[in-house]
């Protein structure tokens, strides 16, 4: 077994090798600092993406609790609750629809 661990350890050695030549080559290659520019820009992007979804999430919770709490305020009991529950999901694809746009 020493021998096989041995030529694993050449393979990854090898394999790491060749990933820092090519990363080398990617990094004296006109134009990378506009690519790099660019995919740091795109993940900053997607960053500001998911914390402003998951802030829509929260929002979206504490609203179907407002609404909750409204029909009991009312007396309206369950079936307006459902009612609510299937307004809400209209409201959540409309949301949808225009934040794509």
């Amino acid at each position: 077994m020493p021998v096989a661990q041995s030529k694993q350890k050449n393979i990854v050695e090898r394999l790491a090798d060749v990933g820092e030549e090519a990363i080398q080559r990617i990094g004296t290659a006109p134009g990378a600092d506009r690519l790099l520019g660019g995919v740091n820009s795109l993940r900053d992007r997607l960053d500001d993406l998911q914390k402003r979804v998951r802030g829509l999430e929260e929002l979206d919770k504490r609203l179907a609790t407002v609404e909750k709490r409204l029909d009991k305020l009312e007396g309206k009991g369950q079936s307006s609750s459902r009612k609510a529950g299937s307004s809400s999901r209209k409201r959540s694809t409309t949301r949808k629809s225009s934040s794509s746009t």
